[in-house]
């Protein structure tokens, strides 16, 4: 492989065949490499299917629905199609109810140009997408060979309270019966297969075809070899004769031939896991559906042995008391009324049970186990010399592409295989958090396929199966049960500036019993010093080296007892060369070996401080969002992003898909869902109709007297109750900051509801969100000094943030807080080289608290009113300037009154 001062060709499949300092070099729609590309096994499943279907070999038009866009499918195709070559048009729809009237339009005879003409399109959609369009499939005309509906459907879905992606297709069972005559259903789950049905589904002029793949897991890896084939529709072609040639066929069955117990279950990750457990459990057998529609009921009892007794159907379904079409289908196909047969049985598989199943592997394979007529111990899936391989970090990381230049190192190996795969959770942290899995293994034809996420489970009640586990961004130790997935006697790497001291004292008690109780070998390395000496001011050459340096010393664990600074450079050397960025790779070596230490961690009790702090509980990664790559080489995920007046238009457009459960507008004197709806309190809009001075001008303390007007708004509060007032942040200020910051102030932000985690959005201008929402002029914490350090380009600034948020700081941090009385927003001003997106510093300032004040008098006597009394905070800070502080409620003392409204909440609590 070329060195890493060297560039290759851009692809659309190049995102690791390069090293680059991140994000990974652009996608550009050139086809040129495609073979050799995709042969290297550097892209994704998914990815070709994209490519295979936005060909204009293979549609007319491409039409890319949110739902699929949103879960990872189809801003590919849009890169493309701007890059303008050979990619059919796009077209962005939304999904709603009767979403599927306008292809139906498209083909419709004497109505449509693109019918005349002959029109092949394609449609990107998920499974709950494809839910609400079948109805209108009803109005398509017949296939043909050049007019006929394809659909590729990334079998992906948010279920829960927290929206965990999953590959359920509960959604879509009760609107299978309704699809009509015509349609094929197609489902695949091997990268393999994917590719290959994807291409069928372009060969077929008979039908129009529904392709369902597993891009919740197999067809987002990486490090699979497929041959991008060559797609030619065959007139005349038939479902089964097109299945035959590709290699498969419509049910598949595997296990004992003589099993007395079948299961049934539709293609995809949990059917692969089955699949796996057959041949290792005598008296099993699994049938795994690969064609939905049309239904060959000759197909499904050529393949089940004549020894079945009893056959298990496990069908996804919405809620328990719905009745799934698989099992309908089994039961009619095996029900003969001249002799007995096998029994059917149905498992009504709801999405909570799917998750249970995805997230503890063990507890599917006992499911499953449990079914046969005797008991049977579960055997492990685990592969022989298997290698599991587990990297946390953040999206916006300088060493986010580290797994894949990991997996670069062993793609070329031919005895080995490495798989590759990315999730991310964009609830749970501001700026998301991402795993990448990769597992190694030898080469094995035999072997049966099982996904990544039954052979390295991120879980909450993980028992610690991954080999090795990096954590490239030290904060995630302090948030996240990061340690929890590390087997036990396996290394841990940490990579931080932080000391051995420092690091062992930040430690929450979850995560140090972690490493004593499974005997860890914490090690860190400080890559990012090491590299700025090396760089010689150089910001892009100090990211590729910090890169490369991560990558030695991990080198150096996976070897093990066996590793020398020789072996290290060997390995290293094939796929880096001899110089990376002008620096000898053997001086990296030498830097990385002698700059990993291994941290021992005293016995609990050993030092006073160390156990028994109360501490939160760490939180635990949910895989919630898919990164796509664009053709600018942007990495899109869930979360907080800038965005058009289209945003906001569609919550004004479809406001019942945009408004939170619950709300109504039935009385003026409820919650009124137009103030401040995403605040989990009762909030109310009052007046102010008195603002009096009670002291003396010439007095050295302003305390005086306010009245709100409480009429018509049904608040509500008793004696000791305090006034919670939501306040704004000045105006003029926010422009000022937003003409300085460079920021368009009408902008539309799509930003998480405070108080929800993540789990609402909603979107605003940047001028309302930096007005009524983010605490632009509120007091930093001293997270967020260490956090807004990684955004920092001039490196005196990097280290001022830094040595401001660690211990040693803490003078410094006070000065500042409780003395100079800074801002987030002075803070921006006096490190200006840090300077974070404004989406990104929107979730690392934090949203305005409201500030409490005690009621000063009682409902029963004044009624309708609300007094509070007021006093001014002023001085002046060391530097001489005058600062008056008032809280939230600083604004009334420059409004007359009966001009102002505050909104407001009142609840039992100690005054401000």
């Amino acid at each position: 492989m070329a060195s890493a001062a060297q560039s290759g060709t851009s692809t659309p499949f190049s995102s690791t065949t390069t090293l680059s300092a991140p994000p990974t070099p652009k996608l550009k729609a050139v086809a040129n490499d495609l073979q050799r590309i995709a042969e290297s096994g550097a892209i994704t499943a998914s990815t070709l299917v994209e490519y295979i279907a936005s060909r204009t070999a293979s549609s007319s038009t491409v039409f890319v629905y949110d739902l699929a866009e949103q879960a990872g499918l189809g801003s590919l195709t849009k890169s493309w199609a701007e890059a303008g070559s050979g990619t059919a048009p796009v077209v962005s729809l939304q999904t709603r109810a009767g979403a599927g009237l306008s292809l139906a339009g498209r083909l419709s005879q004497g109505s449509s140009k693109d019918a005349a003409k002959g029109a092949i399109l394609t449609a990107y959609t998920t499974p709950s997408g494809l839910a609400a369009m079948v109805q209108s499939f009803a109005y398509l005309p017949p296939a043909t060979q050049n007019s006929r509906l394809v659909i590729q459907v990334p079998t992906v879905t948010p279920v829960g309270e927290r929206f965990a992606l999953s590959p359920t297709l509960a959604s879509l069972t009760p609107s299978l019966p309704l699809l009509p005559e015509g349609f094929a259903v197609l489902l695949s789950a091997t990268p393999q297969e994917t590719v290959d049905l994807a291409t069928l589904s372009y060969r077929l002029t008979n039908n129009h075809v529904i392709h369902l793949f597993d891009h919740y897991s197999s067809a987002r890896e990486t490090g699979h070899v497929a041959t991008p084939p060559v797609v030619l529709p065959e007139p005349g072609l038939t479902l089964e004769d097109g299945l035959k040639k590709a290699g498969y066929s419509a049910f598949e069955y595997a296990g004992d031939q003589n099993a007395q117990t079948v299961v049934v279950l539709a293609n995809g990750p949990l059917a692969l896991t089955a699949k796996a457990l057959a041949s290792h459990v005598p008296g099993l057998g699994v049938v795994i559906v690969r064609v939905l529609r049309p239904w060959n009921e000759e197909a499904l009892r050529s393949v089940i042995p004549a020894s079945v007794k009893k056959v298990h159907v496990f069908d996804d379904v919405p809620t328990e008391t719905t009745q799934g079409a698989l099992y309908l289908d089994v039961f009619a196909t095996l029900l003969n009324p001249l002799e007995r047969g096998p029994t059917v049985k149905a498992h009504r598989i709801v999405p909570a049970r799917t998750q249970e199943f995805l997230n503890d592997v063990a507890t599917f394979l006992t499911f499953v186990a449990d079914l046969l007529p005797s008991s049977s111990p579960v055997p492990s899936l685990a592969v022989p010399n298997l290698k599991k391989l587990l990297f946390f970090s953040t999206p916006q990381s300088t060493l986010s592409a580290l797994p894949k230049m990991v997996e670069t190192v062993f793609l070329p190996h031919k005895s080995l295989v490495s798989r590759l795969l990315t999730d991310y959770d964009v609830f749970s942290r501001p700026g998301g958090v991402a795993a990448d899995r990769i597992v190694l293994s030898s080469r094995q034809s035999e072997a049966p396929f099982i996904p990544l996420s039954a052979i390295l489970p991120i879980s909450p009640r993980s028992e610690g199966v991954a080999d090795f586990v990096a954590v490239l961004d030290p904060a995630l130790l302090k948030s996240h049960a990061v340690l929890d997935h590390a087997a036990p006697g396996s290394p841990v790497l940490v990579i931080t500036d932080a000391k051995a001291a420092e690091l062992v004292a930040s430690l929450p008690v979850e995560a140090a019993s972690f490493v004593r109780e499974r005997n860890l070998h914490l090690c860190t390395l400080d890559a990012k010093n090491i590299a700025t000496e090396l760089c010689k001011g150089n910001a892009h050459v100090q990211k590729v080296l910090e890169n490369v340096l991560v990558l030695l010393a991990f080198l150096r664990l996976y070897l093990g007892q066996s590793a020398t600074e020789d072996l290290v450079a060997k390995v290293a050397r094939a796929d880096l060369g001899d110089t990376i960025q002008g620096v000898a790779l053997t001086e990296l070596v030498s830097k990385s070996w002698n700059g990993l230490v291994e941290i021992e961690l005293t016995a609990p009790g050993a030092t006073p401080d160390a156990e028994g702090v109360a501490s939160t509980p760490l939180k635990r990664f949910e895989f919630n969002a898919i990164a796509v790559e664009t053709s600018e080489g942007d990495t899109v995920v869930n979360g907080a992003r800038l965005g058009s007046w289209h945003d906001a238009a569609k919550h004004i457009l479809f406001p019942s898909a945009f408004t939170p459960p619950g709300v109504s507008h039935t009385s003026p004197e409820e919650q009124n869902p137009a103030l401040r709806p995403e605040l989990q309190e009762r909030t109310f809009l009052i007046t102010c109709t008195v603002n009096r001075r009670l002291t003396p001008l010439e007095y050295d303390r302003n305390v005086f007297h306010l009245e709100f007007d409480t009429r018509g708004t049904g608040l509500k509060y008793e004696i000791g109750e305090a006034l919670g007032v939501h306040g704004w942040n000045d105006a003029d200020e926010v422009l000022d900051f937003c003409a300085w910051y460079g920021v368009d102030p009408d902008r539309l932000i799509t930003l998480p509801v405070p108080g929800s985690d993540g789990e609402r959005m909603h979107t605003r201008t940047v001028f309302q969100a930096l007005q009524q929402q983010v605490d632009l002029f509120g007091k930093p914490t001293k997270t967020f000094y260490t956090e807004l350090a990684e955004h920092a380009a001039n490196v005196a600034d990097r280290y001022a943030l830094r040595f401001i948020g660690s211990a040693e700081g803490s003078a410094t941090f006070k000065k500042l807080s409780e003395k100079d009385t800074v801002t987030f927003a002075d803070i921006l001003k006096r490190y200006s080289s840090a300077r974070p997106g404004i989406e990104v510093l929107c979730e690392l300032i934090g949203d305005i608290k409201p500030r409490h004040y005690s009621i000063a008098s009682s409902q029963a006597v004044v009624g309708d009113r609300v007094d509070l009394l007021v006093v001014s905070v002023e001085w002046v800070t060391p530097s001489g300037k005058f600062q008056c502080q008032f809280g939230t409620v600083e604004f009334v003392l420059t409004v007359p009154p009966q001009a102002l409204l505050a909104t407001a909440s009142a609840r039992a609590t100690s005054p401000a």
